[in-house]
């Protein structure tokens, strides 16, 4: 059985609920293209562009490692440890007086996914 599938499938709905939020906010706020100048906006953005910006690679990297033979619970834990990190970067961004503590550990998070992910194809990739 496929492990990464049920990430992929919870990042999707995160990536939705995402940019339902962002629809919103531009909406409620009467703003049809860019941010305009208004902090809520920017931040709904930056929330949404940051995640369409990471998680698409992640999530590449993470199907190669599970592709590459990578036991399940490798994949599991790259996997969760990826939808922590965008849940927990999205809602330290969301923040209008932001705890910069959760978006730390949302890039920290992320780029420990991405550079794991990254080394464990390199390793195996030499093996062979």
């Amino acid at each position: 059985m496929k492990t990464l599938p049920i990430y992929a499938a919870l990042l999707a709905v995160l990536f939705v609920y995402l940019s339902v939020r962002t629809i919103r906010a531009r909406r409620s706020l009467g703003i049809g293209l860019g941010h305009a100048e208004s902090p809520v906006m920017l931040r709904a953005i930056r929330v949404h562009a940051n995640f369409a910006e990471y998680v698409p690679f992640a999530l590449l990297l993470i199907f190669l490692v599970e592709t590459a033979g990578a036991n399940s619970w490798v994949v599991h834990a790259l996997g969760a440890s990826l939808l922590v990190a965008r849940l927990s970067h999205a809602y330290g961004v969301s923040q209008q007086a932001e705890n910069f503590k959760f978006r730390v550990f949302g890039m920290a998070t992320t780029f420990t996914v991405l550079l794991l992910s990254a080394a464990y194809l390199l390793v195996v990739t030499a093996v062979k």
